[in-house]
């Protein structure tokens, strides 16, 4: 992540601390038997916080490696990175 600036890291540092912390809450539900949907909001939850985190990812890789690669005539390269990151979120 060199190309993050520092506030982004402790942005993204800071939400992969908050969802560890609902992780460790999601199996202290399961090993108190928690009620099932309680379950699945916080479930639901952390899959939010990924999607987050990714998406700030996603978008610090664009503005920076991708677009050096287009302006330095890596143009195919930076298509590449693209489509790779395209299909990694579609799964």
């Amino acid at each position: 992540m060199k190309h993050t600036s520092d506030s982004d890291k402790k942005k993204l540092v800071r939400r992969l601390k908050i969802i560890e912390g609902q992780v460790r809450g999601l199996i202290m539900m399961l090993e108190k038997d928690a009620y099932c949907i309680d379950i699945i909001a916080q479930t639901s939850a952390v899959k939010q916080g990924l999607s987050n985190a990714e998406d700030l990812l996603l978008e610090n890789h664009l503005q920076s490696c991708v677009h050096k690669q287009m302006t330095s005539g890596q143009t195919a390269k930076a298509v590449r990175e693209v489509l790779k990151v395209y299909k990694l979120k579609r799964k």
